[in-house]
Formats: C-alpha cells, sequence, structure tokens
C-alpha cells in the first residue's frame, strides 16, 4: 500500500551525499558492510571492526627490519630532532612498538592508556594482552613533520640465537594488524648485514597482501665503495626475490639517512636522487590518504564476502545431530576444494580468498554448528556499497583534492624543508642542467662558446646566421630524438627569425649538451640563458 514511501527513501539513500570521504567511508562501513563481518564472524577469523578514528586518522608509515639496520636513526633524520623514548645503537635498542605523532607537547603515553583512547584508533590492540602492551607506547612530538603523517616504529627483528627467544606476544599478529591499517610499510636493509633471518623472513611473510604499501631502503650505503655496492644490491634482489615471490622487481632505495658525513662520497648524487624519490613519495601519502582509505574498505568488502561464503559452505555440510567432531575435522582438512567450489559457483577470484593454512588454524578453534547459514540480503547490501557508494565516493576525491590547497595537502618540516629547498645552493639539482649559470654576472655559454664558434663558422651564410636545414644536419649529429631537437630548436631561436646566429647557435649546442648529461630542459628559456645580445629584445618581447 505504502510502497510509494519505500521507492522514495529507497532513491534518497540511493543518492546520499556526504560531506567528506572519510565520514562516507565511515557511513557505508557501518551501515552496509559490518553487519555483514558481525554475522559471519568476520572479526574472529581476520581483523577488528573499523572504529572512527580508524577513517579519520593521518597516514601512518610503519618500519619493518632487524636490528640495527637504522630504523630509528631514520625517524630521527625525516624529524630533525629527538623523540622522547629515543634509543640508537648497534645492539637491539628499541624492544617496544613505538607510535611517534604529533602533540602539543612532548610526552609519552604507555600502551595500556592508549588503548583506551577513543581518540586514537589504536583500541583493537587490547587483544594482544599485556605482554604486547607493556612494550607499546606513544610518543608525542611537537613537531610539523608529525602534523602531516605518523610513525610507527617496530622492534628490531631478531637473528642467530636471540630469535628463539619468545617475546611473549604475537609479533606477526601485531605486525599484521599495523601492516593493514598504515599507509607505508618500509622494509629497511644494512648494507652490512643483508642476511634475512627466520623471524624477519615471517615477518615480511605476514605483510603479504600489502605489496603496494612495502618500499625497501638499502641503508648505511655510504660504507661501501661504488663496486661493493653493486655487488650488495645485487644481494639483496636476489634474498627478496626468494622472500617476496613477486614476478615485479621491488622498488629499492639506495642511501644513507642519517646527518653524518658520508664516508665514500662516489655515490652523492645517487643518493641525493634517491633520497628525492623517497621523500617525494612520503609527503604525497596526505594527499592519497582517503584513496588509500577507500581501496582497503574495497579490499576488506571483498573478503569479507568470501569469508561469508567460506562459512555458510561449512555450516551447510555439517550433520544436525551425530559426528560433529569428525565431520568438521574433515571439512578443515578439505577446505582447499571448498575454496575451489566457490570459486566456480560464485565466479571469485583465487586472490580473493584468505590463506588457507591460517584459515584451517582459525577453523579448528570454532563451533561450525553455530555458523548462520547464508543471508543474501547482507551480500546483495555489499554489492550494491561495492558498485554504487564507492563510486560515488571515488567521484568525490577529486573534488575534495582541489578543494584542499596544495600547501597543506603535502608534509612539511624536518627534513621535509631541506627536500624541498630553492633558496639555497644546496637543494636538489641546484646549479645543474638549465639552472646552471643562474645568478652569475657572465653568460654561462660563453665559457665554451670559442668551441661553438668554430662549428658556427662553418657553418654561417651569407647573412652570418645558419639556416634551419644546415642547423639541422649538425644538431642530429648529437643522436637526440627529433621532438627534443625541435624543442632546443624553439628555445634557442630567441628572436623568432627562423635562423640562429652565433649567441643563439651556441645556446643550442649548450641545451644540447645539458640533456646529453641527463637532465631535462625547460618549456621556457630561463633568463640567465637568454644571450646578452637578445636580452633587451626578449623584455621588450
Amino acid at each position: 500500500m505504502f510502497s510509494w514511501l519505500q521507492n522514495d527513501e529507497t532513491k534518497k539513500k540511493s543518492t546520499e551525499l556526504f560531506d567528506t570521504v572519510a565520514s562516507g567511508l565511515r557511513s557505508i562501513y557501518k551501515h552496509k558492510l559490518l553487519p555483514l563481518e558481525s554475522a559471519y564472524h568476520f572479526h574472529d577469523f581476520h581483523s577488528p571492526a573499523l572504529d572512527d578514528p580508524d577513517f579519520e586518522a593521518k597516514p601512518m608509515i610503519m618500519l619493518v627490519g632487524q636490528y640495527s639496520t637504522g630504523k630509528t636513526t631514520f625517524i630521527r633524520y625525516l624529524l630533525e630532532r629527538d623523540f622522547p623514548g629515543i634509543r640508537i645503537g648497534p645492539e637491539p635498542t628499541t624492544d617496544s612498538f613505538i607510535a611517534v605523532m604529533h602533540g602539543d607537547k612532548d610526552g609519552i603515553i604507555p600502551g595500556n592508556a592508549l588503548v583506551v583512547d577513543p581518540k586514537k584508533q589504536f583500541r583493537p590492540l587490547s587483544k594482544f594482552g599485556n605482554a604486547f602492551l607493556n612494550r607499546f607506547q606513544c610518543s608525542m612530538v611537537a613537531s610539523d613533520v608529525l602534523k602531516g603523517i605518523s610513525i610507527v616504529d617496530t622492534p628490531g627483528i631478531l637473528s642467530g640465537e636471540k630469535q628463539r627467544v619468545d617475546r611473549g606476544y604475537d609479533f606477526t599478529g601485531v605486525l599484521e594488524w599495523f601492516a593493514e591499517r598504515v599507509d607505508r610499510i618500509i622494509l629497511l636493509f644494512d648494507a652490512h648485514k643483508l642476511d634475512i633471518s627466520d623471524e624477519f623472513k615471517r615477518s615480511i611473510e605476514a605483510l603479504r597482501g600489502h605489496d603496494d604499501k612495502i618500499r625497501i631502503i638499502l641503508n648505511k650505503a655510504d660504507m661501501v665503495d661504488h663496486q661493493q655496492l653493486m655487488r650488495v644490491y645485487g644481494a639483496l634482489m636476489w634474498s627478496l626475490g626468494k622472500v617476496l615471490q613477486t614476478p615485479e622487481v621491488a622498488r629499492v632505495y639506495i642511501g644513507s639517512f642519517w646527518d653524518q658525513p658520508l664516508r665514500y662520497d662516489s655515490n652523492r648524487k645517487l643518493f641525493e636522487a634517491e633520497e628525492q624519490d623517497l621523500f617525494r613519495d612520503l609527503e604525497s601519502l596526505p594527499r592519497n590518504a582517503a584513496l588509500r582509505k577507500l581501496n582497503d574498505l574495497i579490499k576488506r568488502a571483498r573478503l569479507a564476502k568470501v569469508h561469508a561464503y567460506i562459512i555458510t559452505s561449512l555450516r551447510k555440510d555439517m550433520p544436525s545431530m551425530f559426528g560433529k567432531d569428525s565431520k568438521k575435522k574433515e571439512l578443515i582438512k578439505n577446505l582447499g576444494e571448498i575454496y575451489l567450489q566457490i570459486q566456480r559457483e560464485h565466479q571469485i577470484s583465487p586472490g580473493d580468498f584468505p590463506d588457507l593454512k591460517k584459515m584451517q588454524a582459525e577453523l579448528a578453534n570454532h563451533d561450525f554448528s553455530k555458523f548462520v547459514p547464508l543471508k543474501p540480503k547482507l551480500i546483495e547490501i555489499v554489492d550494491h556499497m561495492l558498485a554504487n557508494d564507492i563510486a560515488k565516493l571515488m567521484g568525490q576525491i577529486p573534488l575534495e583534492d582541489a578543494a584542499q590547497p596544495q600547501a597543506t595537502s603535502n608534509v612539511k618540516g624536518g627534513i621535509f624543508t631541506g627536500h624541498q629547498d630553492t633558496s639555497t645552493p644546496f637543494g636538489f639539482k641546484r646549479f645543474e642542467g638549465v639552472e646552471a649559470g643562474r645568478g652569475e654576472s657572465d653568460w654561462i655559454v660563453a665559457k665554451e662558446k670559442y668551441k661553438y664558434d668554430e662549428i658556427f663558422e662553418s657553418l654561417k651564410n651569407s647573412e652570418d646566421k645558419v639556416a634551419g636545414a644546415t642547423a639541422k644536419a649538425e644538431m642530429v649529429k648529437s643522436k637526440l630524438p627529433n621532438t627534443v631537437l625541435a624543442k632546443v630548436w624553439k628555445l634557442a631561436d630567441v628572436d623568432k627569425d627562423g635562423m640562429l646566429d652565433d649567441d643563439e647557435f651556441a645556446l643550442a649546442m649548450h641545451l644540447i649538451n645539458i640533456k646529453l648529461d641527463g637532465h631535462d630542459l625547460p618549456d621556457e628559456l630561463p633568463s640567465h640563458l637568454i644571450p646578452p645580445s637578445k636580452r633587451p629584445f626578449h623584455s621588450g618581447d
């Protein structure tokens, strides 16, 4: 009778808009995905329910590595200052998980107090018990860097006999929990210590499924010379290939991330370029945080759907009266066949299924008779969420980014101030390539002009200029593509008369050499490269 009211309500819901992407994610999770997770015990098998701080939290970076690989020093390098609880040394000094976060004044919050704070995203960590909470703390630091990101320092992973000592809590379980929630996972390796211990291997395996978040740093690379560095890099890639087991080559950043003099200076330019790439990736995290959370929610929803199919399939095959224990053991043993059956029946990719051995271990602790049958309505709601709500939020992200000033969307302060520096001679690639000669009174092209004049004299026409066809025959000797040479011509032909005089020809050869040295060409000719004879003309133009 009142179906028109229901249709109107459905229409209203389908056109629902949210103030921010974060609030939209929180809403659709609580109302559409959480009911499916709760119905099929998803939180017991995979990951605790998400809280409000999970959607509002700043991007997080987690550092993982064996002891003495420079994890804590790396944080100090980023912040350009110490933080409460910092301990640095060659032995395993960091024995706790330390969340380094922004605060108005410096201080330490112990783990037990941290997991009951409703404003922090760490409440689910209470499930790992007091043994872990006694090894967990938050260091509050008044640093501008931490206004954009938070950093998690992890205990140094042990090797040799030390790794056989039980930590008293589920170390890899904690890593998995953080891996699901952080935006970047940085694996650090020491150039002098490339062996991957059993515990480190287990830790890396716990990070599987989050390959898109992983970045690798070969730290302390200035401690070896150029030839040794090539061998170390090759050995690292070989070791990683056996552990990561992916066909793609992992991105490895090479450098020495501390503020001490370089022992071997021959690779300075390489280290500077690698550092720039890494920091450019890290400083963009606030801009991409919403997209990362959206991506993680999609992965979670797909896993929750598959989990529901697995649970209902197990429930369906259980006997109603006798032989429950033997049937349970049989089902767990044949779980791989159940996976294949669900794949065929629901057209689901094998990559969406949870790890088989881990699932078998978890199922051993549950009573299958308490599982509920399949509720198609819950599946439909999640499918609708993936097809419609997620698409709307995807469309909202560019609008949200456009409304946010660029200055507030990047990480600022600490080492990032120097990384973005353009005011001193020590900024990245300052006074290199087209920047060379900036601020000098003499025209930098004049230093090599005598060489270019000899070529010019052999090419010039009766008007003391080089015509286009003649210049082309000389410029193509550089073996640069025509598209690059066309850009060189447009930049060098300052007066736009279709020919080059001696100054313009020298400028063209200078730009060609800049490109041959591996530098990029500018879209517009910088003022310091304009020939002195053309500057009045250029300013008038």
